[in-house]
């Protein structure tokens, strides 16, 4: 069913039809030209008074199915007008080209108050859309945020086990998806096993995984570092040690220009308690290491 007119309107284009046109026979061809029947048109009585034809047309037009669409494009053609030929040469031509004109401009601004009004519900609606669409995705993402907590939590209880590091690796690349940093799942490389990579800013950053009961080690580091060192310059690495690192460990990995970033449990669990986000998480540990050449930096000193 077609929207209806605003009934502040109907009045107003009543109105601009008999003051732009004068002569019978001119708002019959203004009539034909806005698509109304060829044959209502056919039936309008020349001895009626232009009062009694639209008094006939608007209530027809009120209940066929394509009549508000009708009258509104009538609406938008008289709006539009800018002269009135019908006017022309005539003795009070000036009176009532002024009436048309008046007309015509009330007309005009009641139909961009009716435009302005429909913008601003639409862009209400779409407000109240994307609010609703908003409250959803957030709804989903605690549930998935928690998903993968609980796995994590599952996952606790298998660390030291060959198993337990398998479901970890998965566990981690989907905790990468969750947080929409670009990564590619382990690969393997002449040979050499890779724990994966992820990107973030440009830089791509090859992966290490620990899921081990005891911390990493120096042989760790250096591990890590023999693959970067095979890739090309920009490449840098992330070691995933969820036990935690010995201060050797930490010192071998430090120093100048350092291509490695160490986290711990302490960093992945900061996202799963929705304290923040890992890609934020990377990128104050990067800024730490730029600053200081320390290559791992503690939760509890990340205000600092």
């Amino acid at each position: 069913m077609a929207k209806k007119v605003n009934p502040k309107l109907e009045p107003l284009i009543y109105e601009a039809l008999l003051k732009s046109f004068w002569r019978k026979e001119a708002l019959k061809r203004f009539l034909r030209a806005s698509h109304i029947s060829a044959n209502f048109v056919s039936q309008l009585d020349m001895n009626e008074t232009k009062r009694a034809w639209l008094d006939r047309l608007f209530p027809l037009l009120a209940s066929a199915n394509k009549g508000p669409e009708l009258l509104m494009d009538m609406a938008r053609g008289l709006a539009a007008m800018t002269e009135f030929p019908d006017l022309m040469n005539m003795e009070d031509s000036e009176v009532k080209l002024h009436q048309a004109r008046a007309a015509v401009a009330a007309l005009a601004k009641a139909l961009g108050a009716e435009k302005e009004q429909a913008a601003k519900e639409r862009d209400e609606q779409d407000t109240r859309i994307k609010a609703k669409q908003m409250r959803e995705a957030a709804i989903r993402e605690r549930e998935d945020l928690e998903k993968l907590k609980t796995r994590m939590y599952k996952l606790a209880m298998a660390i030291g086990t060959q198993q337990g590091g398998y479901d970890f690796e998965v566990w981690f690349y989907d905790f990468l998806d969750y947080e929409e940093i670009e990564n590619r799942r382990p690969y393997k490389v002449e040979g050499r096993q890779i724990d994966g990579s992820l990107t973030l800013d440009g830089t791509t950053y090859l992966v290490e995984l620990k899921f081990e009961a005891s911390q990493a080690g120096a042989t760790d580091i250096d591990s890590l570092k023999a693959k970067i060192n095979s890739k090309a310059d920009n490449t840098m690495g992330v070691m995933i040690a969820m036990s935690g690192y010995s201060s050797v460990a930490i010192k071998e990995a430090s120093g100048p220009k350092t291509a490695i970033l160490l986290f711990d449990a302490s960093h992945i669990m900061m996202t799963l308690e929705g304290l923040g986000n890992f890609k934020d998480c990377i990128k104050r540990v990067r800024r730490h290491s730029s600053q200081t050449g320390y290559a791992y930096l503690p939760t509890a000193e990340f205000g600092g």
